[in-house]
């Protein structure tokens, strides 16, 4: 089975994936929008957050043969931008995109929650579990106070940074 990315609208990610399967239900295709969980303080109060993880993506699970079939029933739906790499060449994700795709899609889940961490005198982090477990390397800052770790991810071309929420166990005796 193969991956292939979509761009739609950016935070239209949920209502392009319901509106495509009202209008086209015997496509039978696996839609996924991985989110993160997140706690955001605003005028002194902590609320839950969900943002995507990947902003204005969807991902299709599927087969070449599928995907090129039903096509244009992707275009027709209302959001939609474009195939990636572009709508004359659709390619399945492939090598560190389908890697770091698959990563949130199967290990994080739907909805990528709260890591857990230690730290060591060096302020060097070590993921015990969840979504940014594999993902050290790419760690490019981090706020222990609102418990944030910023990533750094690649898809395709385009390169953004995302915040990940973490929790601390304790520090690292290495």
């Amino acid at each position: 089975m193969n991956y292939y990315a979509i761009q739609v609208k950016t935070r239209g990610e949920e209502k392009f994936m319901r509106l495509f399967n009202a209008l086209y239900p015997h496509a039978g295709f696996s839609l996924h929008f991985p989110r993160r969980r997140i706690d955001i303080r605003r005028r002194g109060v902590m609320r839950q957050s969900t943002a995507a993880v990947f902003p204005g993506y969807v991902f299709i699970e599927a087969e070449r043969e599928d995907i090129i079939t039903h096509q244009w029933e992707f275009r027709r739906t209302d959001g939609f931008y474009r195939f990636l790499k572009s709508n004359q060449n659709i390619c399945p994700l492939a090598d560190r995109d389908l890697e770091l795709v698959l990563h949130f899609i199967k290990k994080a889940g739907p909805v990528a929650g709260v890591s857990r961490v230690y730290f060591n005198e060096n302020a060097r982090i070590m993921v015990i579990e969840g979504p940014l477990m594999g993902l050290e390397g790419r760690i490019i800052k981090v706020d222990k106070r609102k418990k944030r770790a910023k990533v750094k991810l690649n898809l395709y071309d385009d390169s953004f940074a995302i915040d990940l929420a973490f929790e601390v166990i304790g520090a690292l005796d290495r």
